[in-house]
């Protein structure tokens, strides 16, 4: 049987980060990859919506002008991204007891970023986190694997 091979094109996304990476956490932080980012077309500002039937989030992207828009902050130093969205969590009342990590996150025909809390899980990430007491009462964030 003669072999049929095929060329697969390379990108320059490393693999870890070549897939859309959306969490919540307690706080209300939406924090998404610069890939994530770009792709939802790297706006200043979204639109937050909430599907109540479907227990969906849905980002969509907007001008920072517009009336409800929440503005896009930046997020670590490799170019992610941040939306706080505390008051979508309070109006809902959406508890995350501990951070989310959306894995099926998709961008709709619209340009929609919609995440489902329904099959989000707890991040692995997250989970290899642990607070760190300093002294006069702030509290950081260490990694386990620096410990």
């Amino acid at each position: 049987m003669r072999a049929n091979w095929t060329e697969v094109p390379r990108d320059h996304v490393r693999g870890q980060w070549s897939a859309l990476y959306v969490t919540l956490n307690k706080r209300g932080f939406i924090v998404m990859s610069r890939l994530t980012y770009e792709r939802a077309g790297g706006p200043k500002a979204f639109l937050v919506l909430f599907d109540t039937v479907n227990n969906k989030i849905g980002l969509k992207p907007t001008a920072l002008g517009i009336r409800n828009a929440y503005p896009v902050g930046p997020s670590g130093r490799h170019g992610g991204k941040l939306v706080r969205v505390y008051r979508m969590l309070q109006e809902f009342s959406i508890d995350v007891p501990e951070t989310l990590h959306f894995r099926d996150a998709e961008i709709d025909q619209d340009g929609m970023l919609v995440l489902d809390l329904r099959t989000a899980r707890a991040s692995s990430r997250a989970k290899t986190q642990k607070k760190v007491a300093r002294p006069g009462g702030d509290v950081s964030l260490r990694s386990l694997s620096n410990a």
